[in-house]
């Protein structure tokens, strides 16, 4: 620590060295290839940007800084967003670097009305609350939660069955503002703030240990399930295969690991099929693929295109603008979702994507402003998707008559900790991720994508089935941590039993308790520190 204190206190009179030394740390400390593990270093990563930060009078060479180090931080975490749409990719880096700089500028704001020390202590709740408030509009990216950081590290982590991610985030910056605060006291009064860190380090590790520890009870029921990973680049797939080509393929796989693993269920991966094969064009696709599932004797749930039509002048479900058919003269809306259908029954069960990437699936506030469709940067070229209604169930049969509820999330939704929550307190016995990472060619980001998942696993005490299209599909524990797993760029099947839970977690009784605990309190914060500047005025 003391070798830590020498390096940053050089570092402390420089203009913009010490913030871009922050946004390096924050940058490699996220989660990017399994190999690499630096995640402590989120530990003290804010540390020299809070220390250069500390004499700055003007707003806008606090914003400079700020901005700066978040900016090298985004470009670190999220380049690869760019190998599927460059100038989304560039928006995205821009756009979040803003967002990450808004709860500096509260901070700013109280450190002028209130004192460093003052604004040190509000640092988690400004920031936990920021983060949460972000991720609730539809302009949100919510990637890099702080919180985040910390998912390869279960056994610290466990804490957030509790919390929610959001309580690992305010576990670091506390850590972080207490360093700095060491730094900034005199000799003889830095031992109150040294003290409580090793505190802080073994207080979630005692917990974790705990938790995982005292998980010796008999295993209940579980549900077996086969993962299909097709390996289809994304952006070929079409051309190649084309509709019935990319349905054959999927149903070839699942036939052969069906006769070995024999699957109460078998998950394809998010937009499996890439066509509405519900719409009455798609018949004979339909009778094909439902006579296969009656041949394998289990159920399916796949990614699929979904599209509702109604006459011109009516409300789409979503609210949206949707399109026009030129022929018909009918409103249209495409969707991102999952249908579910089994041998046993001749029901298919539907759930569309609610949660949507901005402008990449879905250009934020389109519905309220139809002209923002312009901005558009789809992936597919089809415009955004339409929005679904929310968390929908889905229920199913074992091979012994036992009715399983699923927990149904498509890609993007998995870094909702109160979304996903919601499935649970609605009754869902385990968590099913269909996600298609193909766009970002052999970048970290699938790798990214997979560990922020873990993460709700945690949060709600339950286990994860993860199906994607060209990895990685895993089943992961109730405690975070993958069992099994077929990595990127592999063709194949992966199948295991996935225990189904009942408990509910704290988190999943009460998600986000935390966050909105932290608005109230930066409210009050404010509030006294307004009060305090403006009673001291003559």
């Amino acid at each position: 620590m003391s070798l830590f204190f020498q390096i940053v206190g050089g570092l402390r009179n420089s203009a913009f060295r010490a913030p871009l030394f922050s946004g390096l740390l924050l940058g490699v400390a996220f989660p990017s290839y399994p190999s690499v593990r630096l995640e402590v270093l989120a530990w003290v990563a804010l540390v020299p940007l809070l220390l250069s930060l500390g004499d700055v009078r003007r707003a806008g060479d606090f914003f400079r800084k700020v901005y700066a180090a978040m900016l090298l931080y985004c470009f670190i975490a999220l380049w690869w967003v760019s190998l599927a749409t460059f100038p989304g990719g560039v928006l995205t880096i821009l756009a979040q670097a803003f967002f990450l700089t808004v709860p500096f500028m509260l901070f700013f704001a109280l450190r002028r009305m209130a004192g460093f020390s003052f604004a040190l202590f509000s640092l988690p709740f400004v920031q936990v609350g920021w983060e949460w408030l972000y991720m609730e509009q539809e302009l949100s990216l919510g990637w890099l939660t702080f919180g985040n950081s910390q998912a390869l590290l279960t056994p610290m982590v466990q804490y957030a069955d509790m919390t929610g991610v959001w309580g690992v985030s305010f576990w670091l910056y506390a850590f972080n503002a207490l360093v700095v605060a060491a730094l900034y006291a005199p000799k003889g009064r830095r031992l109150r703030y040294l003290v409580p860190l090793p505190v802080m380090v073994l207080l979630p590790l005692l917990y974790g240990a705990r938790v995982i520890g005292a998980d010796g009870a008999a295993p209940g029921n579980s549900v077996r399930i086969s993962l299909v990973q097709p390996n289809l680049n994304p952006v070929e797939k079409w051309e190649q295969l084309g509709a019935f080509g990319t349905l054959v393929l999927h149903s070839r796989m699942t036939a052969d690991v069906v006769e070995r693993e024999h699957p109460d269920l078998v998950i394809w991966p998010e937009t499996a099929l890439s066509f509405p094969i519900l719409e009455p064009g798609y018949r004979d696709y339909y009778r094909f693929l439902r006579h296969s599932a009656g041949l394998w004797d289990t159920t399916l749930l796949s990614g699929f295109t979904d599209i509702v039509r109604l006459p011109a002048g009516g409300v789409l479900p979503s609210g949206g603008p949707g399109q026009q058919d030129p022929l018909t003269g009918m409103m249209e809306e495409s969707y991102n979702a999952t249908l579910l259908l089994s041998s046993r029954n001749d029901s298919v069960q539907v759930y569309r994507k609610a949660h949507l990437v901005p402008f990449a699936e879905r250009v934020p506030y389109s519905g309220q402003l139809p002209w923002l469709e312009r901005l558009n940067f789809s992936l597919t070229g089809a415009g955004s998707w339409g929005q679904g209604p929310g968390a929908t169930l889905m229920t199913m049969q074992t091979v012994d008559k036992e009715s399983v509820v699923l927990a149904n999330i498509i890609c993007y939704e998995s870094i909702f900790p109160g979304y996903v929550a919601g499935f649970v307190r609605q009754g869902a016995g385990l968590l099913t991720l269909v996600t298609n990472d193909g766009w970002y060619g052999t970048s970290y980001g699938p790798w990214q994508h997979l560990a922020i998942g873990r993460f709700r696993c945690i949060e709600n005490r339950r286990a994860m089935a993860r199906c994607a299209n060209t990895g990685v599909s895993a089943f992961i524990d109730r405690f975070g941590r993958v069992g099994a797993e077929l990595s990127w760029w592999e063709k194949g099947t992966l199948s295991g039993d996935v225990p189904l839970e009942k408990e509910l977690s704290f988190y999943s009784r009460w998600p986000d308790l935390l966050p909105k605990a932290s608005l109230l309190m930066t409210a009050a914060l404010f509030a006294f520190a307004f009060r305090r500047r403006f009673s001291q005025r003559p």
